[in-house]
């Protein structure tokens, strides 16, 4: 589902726009790197694997993820729930693109750091 300020825009008719747009969320993308070194996962052992997202931050993300397809859930009927999530298809033929995305930003950190400062320091006014 498309946030308010989503609809009637042209995120929803651009296929790029409207995928990254859900990638706006910093934790998406760490959710899905996590589910890809799992087979399954319970909620509360993705809080513990990444422990500086809330539980309800972590919540709204699953449910993202999920209603694009990328992970699915599971819950099973027993007493307390039993919920685990895991990567569809879908979610692990983006693995690759994150894995790439993560190793161009470990070679150009340095790079981007010392730009910014100078930016900074170029623009202190």
């Amino acid at each position: 589902m498309l946030r308010k300020e989503e609809r009637n825009s042209i995120i929803e008719i651009c296929p790029v726009r409207n995928v990254i747009a859900r990638f706006g969320n910093k934790w998406a993308l760490l959710v899905v790197l996590v589910l890809s070194e799992h087979e399954k996962v319970r909620f509360n052992e993705l809080c513990r694997l990444i422990p500086d997202v809330s539980s309800r931050v972590l919540s709204g993300t699953l449910k993202t993820l999920e209603a694009d397809g990328l992970i699915s859930r599971k819950i099973y009927p027993v007493v307390p729930p039993k919920v685990e999530y895991q990567l569809t298809e879908m979610g692990h033929s983006l693995v690759p693109l994150i894995v790439q995305l993560t190793e161009w930003a470990q070679t150009n950190i340095k790079k981007i750091v010392e730009h910014r400062k100078e930016f900074e320091a170029e623009n202190e006014d």
